[in-house]
C-alpha cells in the first residue's frame, strides 16, 4: 500500500504561470480551491476556481468526501487512461493542504493532478506578509474576492 507521504511526492508542481497557461490552453482543465470557505470568500480567489474544502471549520478535518466530490464536478471524467481524462489542478493558500488533497486524488484514480507552487498566496516574507514572495496572486494572475 502507498503512503499518503509516498502519494504527495507524486503530485505534479506547477508554477502559478504554467497552471494558467495549462487552464487556458485546457478547457477542461479545472481548478479546486481547496482552503476554508472564509478563506475562499474573503481574501480572495484564482477567477474561476471552484471551491472544494480539503479541511474547513467549524471542525477543522479533513472532508471524508473529497474525491467524491470532485469526481461529480468532472461528471465522470476520470477514467483508467490518461487520454481523455481533465487535469485537476488544486490550490490552497501556501501549497500545503493542495498537495495533502491531491494525495487523496491519486489514492482515488485519479491521474492528472497538479499542485500550485506556492499557492495563492505563497510563503510569509520576514514582515510576516503573504502574496509578496511566491503564489498566484503575486505572480499577478487573475483573481476576484467576494
Amino acid at each position: 500500500m502507498t503512503s499518503r507521504v509516498d502519494l504527495e511526492h507524486q503530485v505534479q508542481t506547477l508554477t502559478p504561470k504554467a497552471a494558467k497557461e495549462l487552464l487556458d490552453q485546457n478547457p477542461r482543465a479545472m481548478l479546486i480551491d481547496v482552503r476554508s470557505s472564509m478563506e475562499h470568500l474573503f481574501v480572495g480567489h484564482p477567477r474561476g476556481a471552484i471551491h472544494v474544502s480539503w479541511i474547513d471549520e467549524p471542525d477543522w478535518k479533513v472532508n471524508p468526501h473529497f474525491a467524491q466530490e470532485i469526481r461529480k464536478l468532472m461528471l465522470g471524467g476520470v477514467t483508467s487512461h490518461d487520454d481523455g481524462v481533465a487535469p485537476v489542478l488544486l490550490i490552497c493558500r501556501s501549497g500545503h493542504r493542495s498537495l495533502e488533497a491531491g494525495a487523496c486524488l491519486l489514492a482515488d484514480g485519479f491521474t492528472q493532478v497538479y499542485n500550485i507552487e506556492g499557492g495563492f498566496e505563497g510563503p510569509l516574507n520576514e514582515a510576516h506578509h503573504r502574496s509578496s514572495v511566491t503564489g498566484w496572486r503575486h505572480a499577478g494572475l487573475p483573481w476576484e474576492q467576494c
